[in-house]
């Protein structure tokens, strides 16, 4: 599984110009590894558990963060989707049931 992840993760690196992460636990689901492209693209992963994220992202090679927050988080570059979905579940708008 973690050789399969680290696969997924170069490729995300390969087609956004090198890629940075961040692992969050997410309960018993495992853990969420959060990927930010050089060119400002996001996307994740979710593996079974924060041993075999650990070990996919040493594997891919990237660099990876304590923290989503400051200069890691500043590189997520966000389209109008994002934007509209964000303002409209803040201000109480349409939500997908």
């Amino acid at each position: 599984m973690a050789a399969r992840l680290a696969r997924r993760i170069g490729a995300f690196a390969k087609d956004h110009g090198g890629a940075e992460g961040q692992i969050a636990y997410i309960g018993e689901c495992g853990a969420r590894i959060v990927l930010v492209g050089e060119d400002g693209g996001w996307g994740d992963l979710v593996a079974p558990s924060m041993d075999v994220a650990r070990q996919a992202v040493e594997k891919s090679g990237i660099t990876v963060h304590e923290d989503f927050d400051g200069e890691f988080a500043a590189k997520v570059r966000t389209g109008p989707y994002e934007w509209s979905r964000m303002a409209g579940i803040q201000v109480g708008g349409p939500r997908n049931t």
